[in-house]
């Protein structure tokens, strides 16, 4: 069909709108690919197109290819006409300056500035103009970074003296400190002026890092000028410490990162509830304890001096009952665990608590123990009284405030305020946190997944459309083509087929005429022999013994590692030496064997086979090391670390753990970006603890080695808190050597402590378990969905079998593919005779708890048609087995039937169950320390009345349903075996305990003996 462009009756083709996003490589070069939102500001493809097409002379046609090559947009396209290449061209042309247009708008800021900052500059001033692109360009924020950077190193080269000393290096850095405050101070003016204040929606306090860093620099002028009028005030400048959270602008621009910090920000207002409960439930203990143990921790135990008449405090003084003897329920100072006690037995419990006047010590006392951690640990006020709940929450020390308690007050209510305290606060109210980390971490990820499936598929459906665009456009160039360009293609084709021709008539008499060297004939040969072996190689590698034979192997050189001691004699040395060689030898020709059967770059593709290569060459290099002495025995002895390694190889060949180890590998961008925020949170603290307790843990009678006397002891102290180990100590150091209780300073440190404990080890360290948590649901997940997919084929396969049957089953059927299940079954409806009915089995439907399998496969000989209630009855009665008992008692044996009615009657398990209540309490009620008391032996008596009720029910059982020869017998559960040892340790205890020793040994030779007369193959020669 050919038909004039210029004709105004025939309409004319118009291209499509230019292509909002090419997402496909293939569709579209990479420099060309575009944003909705950029091609919205910019002229379409068809405008451009329009401007840029060149005029159609009055005769030209257009015309294009029938079969155009539509995958890939080029410059040249295959099989176009010669004269509209250029057609092409300029389309390419102006996506091309689309593109350049998009990225020029993407580098143009994308906030808007607001038209007038501080009421004065407007957007038009050129100060204001220079400004912008100074706080725009990059550098501007690189070199904001470096000096965050070197502000931390700075804080962290700082070392800390008590009484406010200081040396030349801390003088200086103080007047570096200067300089980073005013580097960071013109930062903020830059900003301010860029951004606008605080009016703007895109102002600069509008953003929460820009406000902090704006409090930090605040912060830091205010303690400048404070120190430059009141010399001796107090130092803010620790508040400098938050000024390395500034990093997380960026990091946070990672989607890990991104995912974390969103899970932590979402969490807030979850945890702030269960803040208030886990408040709230410290708040009612604080409340009970202020009301039960007020005033009942500092009693200690005093000893009056005989010549001074002075009472004298103990030197390791505790908690003691301050009561009369005749109301003493606590510990009450009766010479115990004090050697002075053994001369002199004169002590006496004292506290400030009113007294009898006549138990009162008339004479002076020297010092008043103010109570257990210097008098922190106590329930004398609600703030202490919340502090030690607190303490015992987090399970530090809680026992000793348990044993404190009871020595004062008695062991009455003491152990259940603990317990309950600890279950309900520790195990039910903290956990908690876990669990809404949890699910909000799994909401973050779940939503960060559906977001990036989200833009993938606008970018797909935007190419669809885009395409499908074009498409119709060259399409309606189809019908514009005339037969001319037909024709001229059809020669063109023509000839190039031609050419082709001619040009393989001619390779063809090449070859021809050179004859195949020997080379060439014998590696033909070679060739089909190598692909032979290594197919072999390949079945050999992946076989079921090759894999139990590596198995064997990990194992048995994880037992030589295991083997090794110190002091251990040459002959073990040499033979662990030995079999090192031997393992390094088969681990590497495993190594090659797979390199050769797979292929070096097949092998490199799997993971674990890099961490085997790398675990072999690591063990190679060691023994090479080892023998030419390269280096000292220090690296020799990191170098043989590598052999441990090979414990991992067992991961490749153990389902589970493989799944678990790529669950972990899996979670490790988003744990590599939650150790960053958490490294950061460490270095706040060490720093913050460096200003505030820096040179301050110097007592007396000791110096604690948790301090925060320096940078890197600062980190371990703060990493030792965030794990919770004996943080309550670090607590008791740092109130005290602030002062104590006393003072308000002290009193206000116990803050730093508590913060420090809920966010590390509550939030950030948790959010590590929910990490794995989420992880490990997805493995589950993932397993079920597979075995869910293979219970399915497991159906259909078996649906296809039963109908296969059905369809060719019959009388003289003899032959089934469904396996000898199916052939039993078939034999069954074989035979002639009456109908017969079958319950289903356990493989063809699930069963249910109660659902018991003995009567499987169980014909009913009935021709009546039976209710499907009556099939599918669940049986709570467990059949007699049909095969006999102790081989002499068969099924219908009516002493077995006697014996199996009482073990399924329904008042012999209540009996039973009433005896294992009633054995248990006299268990709980025996004496352990006195063992020969009256109680002890009715107690002993009722034992063996209770052993004597169980072996009877044992013996009941095992004749009803066997021992453990056959399917349903007595000794094929694992509780009946439970059962039985108990029984029969019983039994031996009362046999040694009423026998002689002697007697033992005499039975045990007569039996020994009876064996060996039994059993002729174990005489000697």
């Amino acid at each position: 069909m050919e038909e004039n462009i210029e004709n105004p009756q025939q309409p004319q083709p118009q291209p499509p709108s230019a292509p909002a996003s090419f997402s496909t490589a293939a569709a579209c070069p990479a420099n060309l690919q575009t944003s909705s939102n950029d091609a919205a500001q910019h002229p379409s493809t068809s405008a451009l197109l329009s401007q840029q097409l060149p005029q159609q002379q009055p005769g030209r046609q257009v015309h294009i290819n029938p079969t155009p090559r539509v995958t890939a947009f080029s410059a040249e396209p295959s099989g176009l006409g010669t004269g509209h290449s250029d057609l092409m061209s300029v389309a390419m042309s102006a996506m091309l300056a689309q593109s350049q247009a998009a990225r020029r708008a993407r580098s143009e800021p994308r906030d808007k500035r607001p038209n007038r900052v501080l009421f004065c500059l407007s957007i038009n001033n050129p100060i204001r103009k220079l400004i912008i692109k100074l706080v725009d360009r990059k550098p501007f924020e690189i070199i904001i970074l470096l000096t965050i950077f070197a502000n931390c190193v700075a804080l962290a080269a700082t070392k800390p003296y008590p009484e406010l000393d200081s040396n030349d290096a801390n003088l200086f850095l103080e007047k570096l400190e200067l300089v980073f405050t005013g580097i960071f101070t013109l930062e903020c003016c830059l900003k301010i002026i860029a951004q606008g204040f605080v009016m703007d929606p895109n102002a600069y306090l509008r953003n929460f890092w820009n406000v902090l860093d704006f409090i930090i620099v605040v912060m830091g002028l205010f303690s400048i000028a404070l120190q430059s009028l009141l010399p001796k005030s107090l130092d803010i400048k620790a508040l400098r410490a938050f000024r390395v959270l500034r990093p997380l602008r960026l990091v946070s621009g990672l989607p890990s990162l991104q995912v974390v910090l969103n899970s932590i920000m979402r969490a807030m207002l979850p945890l702030l509830h269960i803040a208030l409960l886990v408040i709230f439930v410290i708040l009612i203990y604080a409340i009970i304890g202020l009301e039960m143990f007020s005033g009942k921790l500092h009693g200690a135990c005093y000893r009056q001096d005989h010549n001074t008449g002075f009472w004298m405090i103990s030197d390791e003084p505790r908690p003691c009952d301050s009561r009369h003897p005749d109301d003493l329920k606590g510990w009450g100072c009766m010479g115990v665990d004090y050697p002075e006690a053994k001369s002199d037995e004169n002590w006496t419990c004292f506290d400030a608590n009113p007294m009898d006047k006549d138990w009162r010590p008339k004479p002076g006392i020297t010092e008043r123990w103010p109570g257990p951690n210097s008098g922190i640990t106590n329930f004398d006020n609600i703030g202490l009284a919340m502090l030690t709940v607190f303490q015992c929450i987090t399970m530090e020390g809680w026992t000793d405030v348990m044993y404190y308690v009871t020595d004062s007050t008695g062991p009455e209510f003491a152990w259940l305020y603990f317990v309950s305290l600890i279950i309900l606060g520790s195990f039910f109210v903290l956990n908690l946190v876990l669990g809404v980390l949890s699910g909000e971490f799994s909401k973050e990820r779940e939503k960060a997944k559906k977001k990036g499936k989200f833009h993938k598929q606008r970018e797909r459906m935007k190419f669809e459309e885009d395409y499908n665009g074009y498409m119709e456009w060259i399409l309606t160039a189809e019908d514009l083509s005339d037969d001319e360009g037909e024709e001229e293609e059809e020669e063109v084709r023509k000839n190039a087929i031609a050419e082709f021709d001619s040009m393989a008539k001619s390779e063809g008499e090449m070859e021809s005429a050179v004859e195949p060297s020997w080379w060439q004939r014998n590696s033909r040969g070679f060739r089909k022999w190598n692909r032979r072996s290594r197919r072999s190689c390949r079945r050999c590698v992946k076989s079921q013994a090759a894999y139990w034979i590596i198995i064997l192997l990990v194992f048995l050189n994880t037992g030589v590692l295991a083997s090794q001691f110190y002091n251990q004699p040459l002959w073990l040395e040499d033979f662990q030496n030995k079999a090192n060689y031997v393992f390094v030898a088969l681990f590497t020709f495993e190594m090659l064997l797979k390199m050769y059967s797979l292929g070096v770059r097949t092998y490199y593709s799997f993971l674990f086979n890099k961490f085997d290569f790398f675990v072999v060459v690591a063990s190679i290099s060691e023994l090479l090391l080892t023998e030419t002495n390269l280096i000292p025995n220090i690296g020799i002895s990191v170098l043989r670390c590598a052999r441990l390694l090979r414990v991992f190889k067992v991961t490749r060949y153990w389902n589970s753990l493989r799944n678990l180890v790529a669950s972990l590998l899996s979670s490790m961008k988003s744990i590599i970006s939650l150790l960053l925020l958490l490294f950061l949170f460490i270095v706040i603290f060490a720093l913050l603890g460096m200003q505030l307790f820096g040179g301050k843990f110097n007592f007396e009678t000791h110096k604690p080695r948790s301090n925060f006397d320096s940078f890197w002891q600062s980190l371990l102290t703060v990493f030792q808190i965030l794990t919770g180990e004996d943080w309550n100590s670090v607590m008791y150091d740092g109130i005290n050597s602030s002062g104590g209780l006393n003072d308000a300073t002290g009193v206000l440190v116990s803050f730093y402590f508590v913060i420090l404990f809920i966010c590390g080890n509550y939030i950030l360290l948790n959010v590590f378990l929910a990490i794995a948590v989420d992880n490990l649901a997805d493995v589950d997940n993932t397993s079920d969905a597979k075995k869910d997919a293979s219970d399915e084929c497991d159906k259909k396969a078996g649906a296809a079998v039963s109908g296969s049957g059905a369809n060719s089953g019959g009388v003289g059927s003899t032959s089934v593919g469904g396996g000898p299940g199916a052939i039993d079954k078939l034999e069954e409806i074989g035979r002639v005779g009456e109908p017969k009915v079958f319950i289903a089995d356990s493989e063809s439907k699930p069963n249910t708890d109660d659902e018991t399998s003995d009567a499987e496969d169980v014909p009913v000989t009935s021709a009546r048609p039976r209710r499907m209630s009556e099939l599918h009855m669940k049986q709570k009665v467990q059949p007699i087995p049909e095969a006999s008992s102790f081989f002499i008692l068969s099924s219908t044996n009516s002493f077995r039937v006697l014996c199996h009615k009482i073990c399924n009657h329904s008042y012999f398990g209540s009996v039973v169950l009433a005896c294992i209540m009633v054995s248990s309490a006299m268990l709980a009620a025996e004496e352990p320390v006195n063992s020969q008391n009256n109680r002890n032996k009715i107690l002993n008596k009722f034992d063996l009345f209770f052993t004597s009720v169980f072996t009877v029910e044992i013996l009941l059982k095992v004749t009803a349903y066997g021992v453990i020869f056959h399917r349903g017998a007595f000794c094929r559960q694992a509780f009946n075996l439970l059962d039985m040892l108990v029984v029969f340790t019983s039994i031996i205890s009362f046999c040694l305990e009423y026998v002689s020793q002697s007697e033992v040994f005499i039975m045990l030779g007569i039996g020994l003996t009876f064996i060996e007369m039994s059993i002729p193959h174990l005489h000697h020669p």
